[in-house]
């Protein structure tokens, strides 16, 4: 089931999960053609699909060490 708004899920080491109705566009305006209800959004920067994420974090592992996880002090 989809949200009624939209919700943003930040992944730690992955990507942001876009959840509901929403129009992604990029830098110039144009739409991007999204078919699912949930939208993967890349925030490595290693994505061949930008802005979309296409699982390439995964492939160089975490950008932190295990003992920075849960800082805020960044």
């Amino acid at each position: 089931m989809t949200p009624a708004e939209p919700t943003i899920t930040a992944y730690r080491d992955g990507p942001f999960l876009v959840r509901g109705p929403v129009v992604v566009l990029d830098e110039d305006g144009r739409r991007i053609e999204v078919r699912r209800p949930v939208v993967p959004l890349c925030r490595c920067g290693r994505s061949r699909t930008q802005p979309l994420c296409d699982g390439a974090h995964e492939a160089s592992g975490p950008k932190r060490a295990p003992s920075d996880r849960g800082r805020t002090d960044r």
